[in-house]
């Protein structure tokens, strides 16, 4: 997730009443979190006019060239010389520096762009960046398909011994994308048409949203604070906020219903020419996990859902007294439970206390995204929606985004973010090439780090009352990141299959999108007219086909890791961090192996969902106690 600039000036909303209401409220809420951090992008670069911007923007494009006049057409005769391995080794260093470089402009570009993607000036920024940096990553492409027409026999020669089988792990990655590769200019003619083609339908859902207001009691509001309105105490709150977002998604569907028709065309040409056969094929690969693994955890949690969202929100809906629950109900706070606004610090003491009682080392981690300003937390109009983080390079550091407003999951939503930070930055010195980390693992830090600090929480929790509602709120996070994830998953594909047969009219997503929350809330929340718009705001459909998944894959894996360390084993905390650290550089079964943990094993999926199923009913045997 990620994006910044040079300490960007908070702007706020003029007020919209002749009174000032507007402007009174924003300054209330404001008083109550405290100040707020806003991040420092000067790590990266000064500003978006800064002559070492410029002077490395040139540079990249300088060495791109200069990369393709050394190797272009030369691999294969390198990789069967008799100092193969050194030459080669040479050859990948050289890449990973460029990558490096285009990462940190890329990064900086992007961060800047989401501080404010309304802004026309850090819109062109971006923009302009992407398009050259496309251009430069052009002169790149070759190195990548020459290596894959190297015979395995050859290169496995080359890797066994020698200074290149450092990037063993990188190639062996590359290896698996060579049946889908392509001739070298029809490589290079998707990667400089993605500028006019998916790149440029992600910047227009991102401007599309950043755009929208919700008129809520007279505040005009972005998304963000609305749909923090739906967790509102006052249920009348609650149920205008969802009315306004429904409105205003309705009357921008004709814009969402394109962007969405277009992306999944523009996928279903690139699968088709690639020889993927599924709708999912290309993000199973980039995941470095094998779709019957996944099959086998979409089966278990869809079979899961009567024992656990199903059951969940029959309760829900007993404690609010009704037989179900309106969907704007549904992240409810729990009625008779004092509602407080949690102030910055204490979110940050908050999680830092649980970090350090895991690990000081990981405490230590966290606290330099405070003391060093790389978190972006107030909510601004223009500012990107929800929250990320941003790994940059591994020569720089990552970097937060959250839109804090006070509320509990906002305390475990900077959780989730510092777990990613941490891991982003343990995994760091394996370089530009090896540190990302696959979605297999990549939630496995955020959600790690988000039960670390529920738990100590809830251990310091002794009112029954509050220590219901903290239990209440896991659960009903741990369905978010579960069940809706996986019931997101399922909506994609079916918009991504029924594309096939031609374009989709938003009265037919809106049926699909209804067809998959029903099967996965149940009976208990009431689906009112007006839900259904609610796909158009979701990010991940956009930028990220397929990516869902991995949160519940994060989330089962994180409940079983939790279990192991909940037996209090020797050394959990070293093989932890050797997890993390390993970044890109371990396929997730040789990571999972020390804590005697297997995925491919489908009862595996049990364990997690079996933790969410226990809390609840450690809820509804407090029911019983009441």
């Amino acid at each position: 997730m990620s994006s910044r600039a040079v300490a960007p000036v908070l702007m706020p909303e003029p007020a919209h009443n002749a009174d000032g209401s507007h402007a009174a409220k924003a300054a209330a809420r404001a008083l109550d979190l405290g100040a707020l951090p806003e991040w420092d992008l000067s790590d990266l670069y000064s500003g978006l006019d800064a002559p070492d911007f410029r002077a490395d923007l040139a540079r990249a494009e300088a060495d791109c060239r200069a990369f393709a006049a050394r190797y272009a057409g030369r691999i294969a005769e390198i990789a069967g010389s008799p100092d193969a391995s050194a030459a080669l080794a040479e050859a990948l260093r050289a890449y990973e520096g460029i990558e490096e470089l285009l990462g940190k402009l890329m990064s900086y570009a992007g961060l800047v762009y989401s501080g404010d993607t309304t802004d026309e000036a850090r819109a062109k920024f971006y923009g302009d960046t992407r398009e050259r940096l496309t251009n430069a990553s052009g002169d790149l492409l070759f190195f990548a398909l020459e290596l894959n027409r190297v015979d395995d026999a050859v290169m496995d020669a080359a890797m066994a011994s020698g200074p290149l089988a450092h990037f063993t792990p990188w190639l062996e990655d590359l290896r698996r994308e060579k049946p889908f590769q392509l001739e070298d200019r029809i490589e290079k003619l998707f990667l400089e048409k993605s500028v006019t083609a998916n790149a440029a339908w992600d910047r227009l859902f991102n401007e599309t949203i950043a755009s929208l207001r919700f008129t809520i009691g007279g505040e005009a509001l972005t998304l963000e604070p609305t749909l923090n309105k739906l967790q509102d105490p006052d249920g009348a709150v609650r149920k205008e906020a969802a009315g306004a977002l429904s409105e205003v998604f309705r009357a921008n569907l004709r814009v969402f219903t394109l962007i969405t028709n277009t992306l999944a065309k523009d996928k279903e040409i690139s699968d088709r020419w690639r020889g993927f056969k599924d709708v999912a094929d290309a993000r199973h690969l980039a995941n470095r996990v094998e779709p019957e693994v996944v099959a086998a955890l979409v089966e278990a949690v869809q079979a899961a859902y009567p024992r656990l969202s199903h059951r969940y929100y029959r309760l829900k809906a007993k404690w609010f007294g009704v037989d179900a629950l309106p969907y704007w109900d549904r992240n409810a706070p729990l009625p008779r439970v004092e509602q407080r606004t949690i102030p910055w610090t204490e979110a940050r003491d908050t999680v830092l206390d649980a970090y350090g009682a895991f690990s000081p080392d990981m405490a230590a981690i966290a606290k330099t995204f405070f003391d060093r300003r790389w978190i972006d937390a107030p909510t601004r109009p223009g500012k990107a929606p929800g929250a990320f983080a941003h790994p940059t390079v591994p020569s720089v550091h990552p970097y937060v985004l959250v839109n804090y407003q006070g509320k509990p999951r906002d305390v475990m939503t900077l959780a989730h973010e510092l777990g990613h930070g941490v891991h982003q930055v343990l995994a760091g010195p394996n370089g530009a090439l090896m540190a990302p980390t696959p979605l297999t693992l990549a939630e496995t830090a955020s959600v790690f780090g988000e039960m670390l600090t529920f738990r100590r929480l809830l251990a310091n929790t002794r009112n029954p009352t509050q220590r219901r509602a903290m239990l209440a709120a896991k659960v009903e996070d741990m369905i978010n990141t579960v069940v809706r994830q996986i019931a997101f998953y399922a909506f994609e594909r079916k918009v991504h299959l029924a594309r096939q047969q031609g374009e989709l009219t938003a009265e037919q997503i809106n049926a699909l999108w209804i067809s998959v929350q029903a099967e996965s809330l149940g009976p208990a929340i009431t689906l009112d007219a007006g839900y259904e718009p609610f796909w158009a705001y979701i990010p991940h459909f956009i930028h990220s086909p397929f990516y869902v998944y991995a949160y519940a894959f994060g989330d089962c894996l994180v409940n079983s890791l939790y279990g192991v360390y909940a037996k209090a084993e020797d050394g959990f905390v070293e093989r932890y961090f050797a997890l993390l650290s390993a970044g890109g550089s371990k396929p997730y079964g040789e990571l999972l192996a020390p804590f005697g943990l297997d995925a491919s094993d489908p009862s595996f999926w049990q364990i997690g969902l079996g933790m969410i199923e226990g809390m609840i009913a450690e809820l509804e045997a407090m029911e019983g106690q009441n």
